[in-house]
């Protein structure tokens, strides 16, 4: 087992997850929005999230292995990382989706899911979904806020191991507020995301994989995390439609499971905001999922205990599939959305932090 797979297996408390939803492995009952908190007491360990280099030896061994994968360089960092693509387009009339992670760069659990996802889309068992659907894989697009390569002070980060992982990029921007600017006044991770994808790709469907902290609940519980669609006024309502059944994916398929409990995310109407501003200026479907929980931060209340990890990889897992599922056989039209209209805004117990 070569060291990238070492550390998803130590990322995971189940081993290792079966794509399609074929795990066998019970999740713990503490699962459901409830793993430990940082408390001063727990390891919050960085060391065991996948790095930049390693990222890229995966997808390179995945290219090598998968016939239907090709890896993209669409831009680069400001400190040079080149960030990478997955693509798996078989038919350019097919419906497209896009995954994003890690516009924040301490939001990793996501990536590491999109990761595994990567690999089982190698499986004998996708064959038929990747005929009817192309999937777009971006895995870290703040490679080096992931990496704590950054012209600020991380000092105040409050994880141990051999980095802290910042929110801001390396110029302390918060990338997912620059979707409003002209491209050419974008930091440049978020420019090439434009450029390069959003503006050459006819992508259908997006969704947007974040972490919020570890303090917001539904109906007295934690969550294991919150989605919203895009709430800007002037996004085409046909387009908001088509996001609120993208999410009706994700939301049955999540609490079918037992352990999940998602809440609706009490997030902004700006265009700046990615969510909204790529729905608005690309007639997108955009979703925004907030998993409970970031592997880095300043705030302890915003970082989660990494006993927890294990079920957050595997809710990205499950979201990742159901929806490729969902629009390949077309059942993404006829979801039910009426959840929508009962499904309450998550609430904050005290000491929490936004995100998005």
């Amino acid at each position: 087992m070569n060291k990238l797979s070492k550390k998803m297996l130590a990322l995971s408390l189940t081993g290792v997850m079966t794509f399609g939803g074929l795990t066998t492995v019970s999740l713990p009952a503490s699962a459901v929005g409830n793993g430990p908190n940082y408390n001063g007491n727990e390891s919050i360990q960085t060391s065991i999230l996948t790095t930049y280099e390693e990222l890229v030896d995966f997808l390179h061994v995945q290219e090598a292995k998968q016939s239907a994968l090709e890896l993209e360089v669409i831009g680069e960092t400001v400190k040079g990382r080149d960030i990478y693509m997955a693509k798996y387009i078989t038919n350019e009339d097919n419906p497209t989706i896009l995954f994003l992670t890690q516009q924040h760069g301490n939001e990793q659990l996501t990536t590491e899911g999109a990761l595994e996802f990567i690999k089982h889309l190698g499986t004998g068992k996708t064959r038929s979904v990747l005929e009817n659907v192309n999937i777009l894989v971006i895995p870290m697009l703040n490679a080096d806020g992931a990496m704590g390569d950054v012209n600020f002070s991380t000092d105040n980060y409050i994880a141990d191991g051999d980095r802290h992982l910042t929110r801001a990029n390396a110029n302390n921007y918060d990338l997912n507020r620059e979707h409003d600017k002209a491209t050419a006044a974008m930091q440049p991770e978020a420019r090439v995301l434009h450029e390069n994808v959003l503006e050459v790709y006819d992508i259908d469907y997006l969704i947007d994989l974040h972490h919020q902290g570890t303090q917001s609940e539904r109906d007295g519980k934690y969550v294991s995390g919150s989605i919203l669609y895009p709430t800007n006024p002037n996004v085409d309502p046909a387009i908001v439609e088509q996001s609120k059944k993208l999410g009706a994916v994700v939301f049955h398929e999540i609490e079918s499971k037992g352990w999940g409990h998602l809440g609706k995310y009490n997030g902004g109407s700006g265009a700046n905001i990615g969510r909204n501003g790529i729905a608005l200026r690309y007639d997108i479907a955009t979703l925004l999922f907030e998993m409970r929980g970031m592997s880095d931060h300043t705030n302890p209340s915003a970082v989660l205990g990494q006993k927890s990890n294990g079920y957050l990889i595997k809710q990205t897992v499950n979201t990742l599939d159901s929806t490729v599922k969902a629009i390949a056989d077309g059942s993404i039209h006829t979801v039910d959305t009426s959840f929508w209209d009962t499904l309450p805004f998550q609430t904050t117990r005290p000491a929490e932090e936004g995100d998005e």
